[in-house]
């Protein structure tokens, strides 16, 4: 298995720490406001490289955190009249259901940002006593970037470069002695949260919460870092300077990060306004329609989203379910006998694919060929898997695929029971009646009046099957 590692910018073999053990922390959302389709594409993506990670044999530890607590956060809590905690509390519940939507599994552990201050308060205080940090009037302190001297290692620019570009994402402050150093301990304003701290009341800054979450739950150094590519810098940059100068070791062997979702040409985001909410999206569309749209690029590359591919991705995802209506019928009407040798052969054909499979996915986490095998396998089950197989052929064919796509987390809706009601369950009788009266007239009539309710008849040799358009 091969990764990109944005530290090293090239791919390159995946050897965790410890044998058969993966510690993998992804960056989570703050929780202000519901997430967009952009985020998603974050939670989506690991998801999925963690469930691979998972069928590949791996034992993983997932992290991912929730901050609670930052400038926006009051702003918006204020904004509504209610506590930062309360909202913190509803977004998040929030989160898990929207998530929950796309098929993200909760992680192990969501840690957040206001249950670790103790945990963030003895880093701080670690770096103060090492010169890495220093406390300035008004009680905020600093993250003294010069004592790093690899700082900018992840964005591959040193300190030079970075002044020289000056980055409209580094805070402003003459109390500072370097532009690019970094809030660590954020003092008390009026009216704001706080916690006591022995340099004054105040809150955590945003890059310190990561840093002593991954440390408690994940150890010194982890497996993997994960994030989208927006927080390479400075967010990420800063975790690794930080972690680094407290524990004197690597804080993460291989960073990934997932490129923009892009809309209209531009990087959606909440600060421009060109974002739609997946609360919004998920009242258009099924929640697995979104996470296949979300995988169909790889995670390095941009993805545009628009009306047009998410039906296409509807329309898609529907020939699979197809597939699987088809294999499911086969095995419930056919014989009950062992397969076939001609059979056994065809099975051990089709079942090639899970190599291919995982050859596109072991090569970076490539999705989009992942996906392309599972529909190449679509086909060739429905054009190889006929009436008058055995129960077992369709069984083993419908399983092959159901593993696969269930690496990406698809193919997992489960077969509600359909219920005809009179009026439906008398004229499918009726256009059965007239077809043994060869009265084809009237069963055409009848089937169209059935597609007109949204019942789409197929004919088949084991009888009449129904499904919903």
């Amino acid at each position: 298995m091969r990764i990109y590692n944005d530290l090293t910018r090239k791919k390159e073999d995946f050897v965790p720490l410890e044998p058969g053990k993966v510690r993998f922390y992804n960056c989570g959302p703050t929780v202000y406001d519901y997430f967009h389709i952009g985020n998603a594409r974050n939670f989506v993506v690991f998801d999925t490289v963690r469930r691979y990670l998972e069928y590949r044999g791996y034992q993983v530890t997932f992290v991912q955190n929730f901050t609670d607590i930052d400038d926006r956060m009051i702003k918006r809590a204020r904004e509504r009249g209610i506590t930062v905690s309360e909202l913190a509390e509803e977004m998040i519940q929030a989160y898990f259901a929207d998530a929950g939507a796309l098929g993200v599994r909760p992680a192990d552990v969501h840690p957040r940002a206001t249950a670790l201050i103790d945990e963030q308060i003895a880093m701080i205080q670690q770096l103060i006593d090492k010169g890495h940090a220093y406390v300035v009037e008004g009680g905020d302190v600093y993250f003294r970037v010069t004592t790093s001297p690899d700082y900018g290692k992840l964005s591959h620019k040193n300190l030079e470069e970075l002044v020289a570009g000056a980055s409209e994402r580094v805070d402003p402050d003459d109390r500072k002695e370097h532009p690019f150093d970094f809030a660590l301990w954020k003092g008390q304003k009026p009216g704001e949260p706080a916690w006591p701290a022995p340099w004054g009341p105040g809150r955590p800054g945003w890059h310190i919460e990561c840093s002593a979450m991954a440390r408690k739950y994940l150890g010194d150094t982890i497996d993997i870092h994960a994030g989208g590519e927006d927080l390479t810098f400075p967010h990420h940059e800063n975790e690794i300077a930080q972690s680094e100068a407290v524990t004197g070791k690597p804080f993460a062997r291989y960073w990934m990060h997932n490129a923009h979702l892009m809309i209209d040409g531009a990087k959606m985001s909440k600060s421009v306004g060109n974002f739609f909410t997946v609360r919004d999206i998920l009242k258009r569309y099924d929640g697995e329609v979104v996470r296949m749209f979300l995988l169909s690029a790889h995670y390095r590359t941009q993805l545009s989203f628009s009306d047009q591919l998410m039906e296409d991705t509807r329309r898609a995802l529907e020939r699979l379910y197809n597939t699987v209506a088809n294999l499911e019928h086969l095995a419930k009407t056919a014989p009950r006998a062992e397969m076939t040798a001609e059979e056994q052969a065809v099975l051990a054909e089709l079942s090639q694919a899970r190599e291919r499979f995982v050859a596109a996915m072991d090569d970076d986490f490539n999705t989009a060929e992942g996906l392309a095998v599972i529909f190449d396998l679509s086909r060739e089950l429905n054009s190889r898997v006929k009436p008058g197989a055995s129960a077992a052929f369709a069984e083993g064919g419908l399983a092959l695929l159901r593993e696969l796509a269930g690496v990406l987390g698809l193919l997992e809706r489960k077969a509600q029971p359909q219920e005809l009601d009179a009026e439906i369950e008398a004229l499918i009788a009726a256009r059965q009646e007239a077809r043994k009266a060869r009265n084809f007239a009237e069963a055409d009539r009848i089937r169209d009046q059935l597609r007109a309710m949204g019942i789409i008849l197929e004919d088949t040799p084991q009888g009449v099957r129904w499904r919903r358009a």
